[in-house]
């Protein structure tokens, strides 16, 4: 698909330019964190040098396969970006990775805790060097404390942060579905560059960005965090359901889905009572009347409203609790997620190159209306720009020949 196929129907001409067109990004990245936060760049339109190892590369690559061939992981963090094999260890795959940074806006890497700083790459060094240079370090927990040199996989940070103890049912925490920590941070080192760059354009200096995955995370545990600091008590899991509101939960129906729906409030429950259940009588039975009744009876709630949506399949169901006017939702599998109907409406997907072939992807979620279209560049194969970007750089043949010959690219 080429790339101006669902542009804007403006005169190209007339577009805004993606914002960070003419930002060069380099990124000494892996796994999920660092990559996702530079593919949000990438989609920006900025330019993003993707440095790897040449002995197989970002281990993300090597995760599964399920991608026609390819790391889903990877294929996700990935796209528009040139990958650049380098051994940082050898003085000369470092010497090639500062001529990159020398005409480079931004540095990224999420090494190891104290990789960095023993190659020379880490935030401080580089932006003594690098004046202009946004230089950003996400880590597990800091550079500092007890824990800066603790291993720090999501699932141990989500353990560290809490989330896993009010993720689930009230037998048993699960951790998120998602790398909800990498994310986090990612998110937060993508606004971090953008606050920099901000900032640079006034200032005329970089600066360094600091990100723990920690940090980011506890960040977004703030309403539970809150409310036990505050209030005393830690909130209690509930599944699907809701602590202090009833009916909200997810209900199978006739033809094996689940729907969910949400009763706000006591006229809301009239009119499923009414409308949906079909038990007019249910509106004023002191038994359901008010949600501090429902809530504690919410196992005869439950089966009440259980009983309705079981003989009625997930399209009947919605269909009458939106005609109600009340708040509900498919218990959609990834699948249905793939098919899901506002996403074809809204034309949120496209189609990226990749070394097994054009890929499925969804826009980014940030749309820029009348600006030109999101670059949404191939997955790049390990050391795919190598050479290239070599060239560019001014390397004879002979010269990448024998960087190439002595392991120090790929």
């Amino acid at each position: 698909m080429e790339p101006d196929a669902h542009a804007a129907t403006e005169p190209l001409d007339t577009l805004d330019p993606l914002p960070l067109d003419g930002i060069t990004v380099v990124a000494v990245e892996q796994a999920v964190s660092a990559p996702f936060a530079t593919r949000q760049l990438a989609d920006l339109g900025a330019r993003v040098i993707k440095v790897e190892r040449p002995d197989g590369g970002d281990f993300a690559r090597g995760y599964d396969t399920a991608a026609h061939g390819l790391a889903s992981h990877f294929v996700w963090a990935n796209r528009g970006k040139e990958s650049i094999a380098l051994d940082l260890k050898d003085p000369r795959g470092r010497e090639v990775l500062h001529r990159l940074l020398d005409g480079a806006d931004v540095f990224v890497q999420n090494l190891a805790q104290g990789a960095a700083a023993r190659l020379g790459l880490d935030s401080a060094a580089l932006c003594a060097r690098y004046p202009r240079l946004v230089a950003v370090d996400v880590s597990g927990y800091g550079p500092e404390g007890p824990y800066a040199h603790k291993r720090a996989y999501d699932m141990l940070v989500q353990c560290e942060a809490g989330l896993v103890s009010v993720t689930g049912t009230p037998e048993r925490p699960v951790k998120a579905g998602v790398p909800a920590a990498d994310i986090a941070a990612a998110m937060y080192a993508f606004s971090g560059v953008l606050a920099a760059l901000l900032r640079r354009g006034t200032t005329g200096r970089g600066g360094r960005v600091e990100v723990s995955m920690l940090d980011a995370l506890a960040e977004w545990m703030g309403h539970p965090l809150h409310h036990t600091m505050h209030g005393g008590q830690q909130p209690v899991r509930t599944g699907l359901a809701h602590a202090v509101i009833a009916p909200y939960d997810a209900y199978p129906t006739a033809d094996g889905d689940r729907v969910l729906l949400s009763v706000q409030n006591d006229r809301e429950w009239r009119r499923l009572a009414e409308q949906v259940l079909e038990r007019p009588e249910l509106a004023d039975d002191p038994g359901f009347a008010t949600n501090a009744a429902r809530t504690a009876n919410r196992e005869k709630t439950d089966a009440v409203v259980a009983d309705a949506l079981g003989r009625l399949g997930a399209a009947e169901a919605i269909g009458r609790l939106e005609e109600a006017g009340l708040a509900c939702a498919r218990l959609n599998s990834v699948a249905q997620l793939a098919a899901h109907p506002q996403l074809a409406a809204r034309d949120r997907w496209r189609e990226v190159g990749s070394p097994a072939g054009p890929l499925r992807a969804l826009l980014p979620p940030i749309g820029l209306p009348g600006g030109a279209a999101p670059h949404m560049g191939a997955v790049p194969a390990l050391g795919e720009h190598t050479e290239a970007l070599l060239s560019a750089l001014g390397m004879t043949g002979e010269q990448v020949t024998a960087l190439r010959r002595d392991g120090v690219v790929r």
